[in-house]
């Protein structure tokens, strides 16, 4: 059922939401410069225009969790403060990239993980209409550029909003408001078209052998950037965070990490298996485009948002990375 809000009905409608749901959506950091995922009280903290600088993913897998407390002879297990559901204002792409986030973490072996789980089972999503796409998107490359996986959508406008209710439990926040028909629209055609190794388990060595890596050891710089902003990066390093100097209280987090850093494969005796920067491109290449398929199958890990090319400092594009191995591929 579709219908019309303004704003001022709409706030009104978010206050209601928040007594069940944390509402996250994309808004304006002033002082950082960015739109990035953040708790939303107003209709109008929303940026609806402009993609996004970061992924929702933050909402439900955050950059710092603890795990568990230690003290002297126990641990205790961490819990949640917040009792309330979550809510995501967020396009297609994202919601595919949750989708394999939720592989990684649920599916990705014989046990789900539990800190994932216990966040990502109270998410809803609010889908943002994204009828034309932005000028780095490549997402319908990929098909993530569709998704019925939405609570509620939704189509901004200068005069109100267009809200399409799919799942009916939240039929009775917009019982007051007019009825008004409204059917999504779907990006049909990006400005990128996404030319798509084909790597196979037949020719994985020589793609991994490529001299084309190599170019990615003096460009690239290491700082991960490309990671944080990926919907569908999952990597994390385990952190003991000690109270006080010779205590033996403290707390295990798990925090954001990424394959690109210069240590992530550093062990605790100093090897390190991957040397390069063009090592590290290679092996998040062929996560995206090898290893998540190869394992999951039906689709690739990356989902085209384009954010990793934005970001960058050094302006290596990603899009023309996986574009660049597919040529080289097709010289073998």
């Amino acid at each position: 059922m579709g219908y019309r809000v303004d704003h001022e009905r709409m706030n009104g409608i978010l206050a209601e939401l928040s007594e069940k749901y944390r509402v996250y959506g994309p808004a304006f950091d002033a002082q950082k410069k960015r739109v990035q995922y953040r708790e939303i009280r107003r209709i109008e903290q929303i940026v609806y225009d402009r993609q996004s600088d970061f992924s929702p993913k933050a909402a439900y897998y955050p950059v710092s969790q603890v795990m568990f407390y230690f003290r002297e002879d126990r641990a205790d297990d961490s819990e949640l403060q917040d009792d309330r559901e979550i809510l995501v204002f967020a396009r297609s792409c994202d919601i595919h990239a949750s989708r394999r986030l939720d592989d990684i973490f649920l599916k990705n072996g014989d046990a789900e993980d539990l800190f994932y789980r216990r966040l990502r089972e109270k998410v809803r999503f609010v889908l943002m209409e994204c009828g034309e796409g932005y000028e780095n998107c490549f997402c319908v490359s990929l098909g993530t550029n569709r998704t019925e996986d939405y609570a509620l959508a939704v189509r901004f406008g200068g005069d109100g909003l267009l809200i399409d209710v799919r799942d009916e439990a939240f039929a009775p926040y917009f019982a007051e408001a007019p009825e008004e028909e409204f059917t999504v629209r779907f990006v049909t055609e990006n400005r990128k078209k996404l030319r798509i190794p084909e790597i196979s388990r037949g020719n994985l060595r020589q793609v991994s052998k490529l001299e084309y890596w190599k170019q990615f050891d003096d460009r690239c710089i290491a700082c991960g950037g490309c990671n944080t902003v990926c919907g569908t990066c999952a990597c994390f390093d385990t952190v003991d965070v000690v109270y006080h100097e010779g205590s033996r209280e403290g707390e295990r987090r798990r925090v954001w990490s990424g394959c690109m850093l210069e240590d992530f494969t550093r062990t605790a005796g100093g090897a390190v298996s991957r040397k390069t920067h063009g090592a590290n491109m290679r092996f998040k290449v062929l996560h995206k485009f090898y290893d998540y398929w190869d394992r999951f199958g039906a689709e690739h890990m990356c989902v085209g948002c384009g954010r990793c090319d934005i970001r960058c400092p050094k302006e290596i594009s990603f899009f023309d990375t996986v574009c660049g191995l597919h040529d080289e591929i097709g010289k073998l």
